[in-house]
């Protein structure tokens, strides 16, 4: 009896890892790539169970115990990098310059939460440069603008669709823009931050789709703006930051396919997970917001802010712009094949590059910043 429940728990977990090596776009496939610390946990447990209850005087037993090992080590592959006992991707700050010193907090708002004073109040503790908030409609937008007075400069997309995005920026923003690079409901947001030492940095701000049988069948859409982003940046002659809830978890193919186009950095290698999902069901939680860079920048601190009533937890990154410091970081390097997969997956959509805004690269380097406090919005 032993060897037919372990065996068949085994079994479904052997059929789940094997799903996942598949590139099918299908939600419930891609679906796969989000629980592989759940993954890897039920494998251990499995094993234990294999190795305490099952006679190992019969092939059969000698073949779960495989099973479950096999699909812990695979599982385990994919999520050991944003664990410490990995090799560091971002170097800790050295620099204490305040001016070289960018602080970015992300937020997905969930929009029927109504907790909006708990945010406000970590925004006024941490002080944030600048607050990412996805998921805002009208309702957030009135109470995030009580951030005016020292957030002077922002842009505005609030809508009912669970994918309103509001950016606002205590240091000047140059050439933002909003636009609807893959999908016509889904924003994007993008500006040259401007440093108090004059140098720019160049912002993205995303909130693609999710697969999901609510959303899109297939993450086609996802995964076509984040490649064209990541071919975009890689050609950036600026520091680069893309932050947002990417709706993917950090390890996942696609992630990686777009760090590695993009050649930006992920400051979780061998630091930490960072789950921000599930704020509600420890159970159910992986990294969906994310903080992507250059290697113009160091890592001061990373951290998961407090639980605010939405199904997402903040998250807390600050950087350090010192390029020499940061001179021997290097990331994930994409190959022929990731190039190729790329394209496809671009042209699938029939987007390119070229579509995606590039704040501050056409600015001369001692030119002052054309925006002023007030905001853009896109209603």
């Amino acid at each position: 009896m032993a060897l037919w429940i372990v065996g068949g728990l085994t079994g479904l977990l052997v059929l789940m890892t094997v799903g996942s090596l598949s590139r099918n776009e299908v939600w419930w496939i891609r679906g796969l790539d989000f629980p592989r610390l759940q993954f890897a946990l039920i494998g251990i447990v499995l094993l234990c169970l294999a190795l305490g209850l099952l006679d190992f005087g019969r092939p059969a037993s000698w073949l779960v115990a495989g099973a479950a090992l096999a699909c812990t080590l695979y599982q385990a592959w994919w999520i050991l990098p944003c664990t410490r006992i990995w090799r560091r991707e971002v170097r800790q700050a050295t620099s204490m310059a305040e001016d070289k010193r960018l602080r970015i907090m992300a937020a997905n708002v969930l929009t029927p939460n109504r907790n909006a004073a708990k945010l406000l109040d970590m925004v006024k503790i941490h002080a944030p440069h600048i607050l990412v908030a996805v998921e805002t409609d009208v309702w957030w937008e009135r109470h995030l603008d009580s951030l005016a007075a020292d957030y002077p400069f922002s842009l505005k997309c609030p809508l009912d669709n669970l994918f309103g995005m509001h950016l606002y920026s205590r240091l000047p923003l140059e050439d933002a823009e909003i636009k609807f690079l893959v999908q016509d409901e889904i924003p994007s947001m993008h500006a040259a931050v401007v440093m108090p030492g004059g140098e720019r940095i160049r912002l993205h701000c995303l909130h693609p789709a999710p697969p999901s049988p609510t959303e899109n069948d297939t993450s086609s859409q996802r995964d076509a703006e984040l490649i064209i982003v990541g071919k975009s940046v890689a050609e950036s002659r600026l520091p680069v930051v893309v932050a947002g809830d990417l709706n993917d978890v950090a390890w996942s193919a696609t992630t990686r396919l777009f760090r590695k186009i993009s050649g930006l950095l992920d400051p979780r290698v061998g630091r930490s997970m960072c789950n921000t999902y599930h704020a509600k069901h420890a159970y159910m939680r992986w990294p969906l917001d994310h903080l992507f860079h250059s290697d113009h920048f160091t890592l001061v601190r990373m951290r998961r802010l407090e639980y605010f009533g939405s199904d997402h937890f903040p998250i807390l990154v600050e950087l350090a712009l010192e390029p020499r410091a940061a001179a021997d970081e290097s990331g994930l390097q994409a190959d022929g094949d990731d190039r190729a997969l790329a394209w496809e997956k671009a042209q699938s959509e029939s987007v390119h590059k070229s579509d995606v805004p590039t704040p501050g690269e056409h600015s001369r380097p001692d030119s002052r910043p054309d925006s002023r406090p007030g905001n853009r919005s896109l209603a």
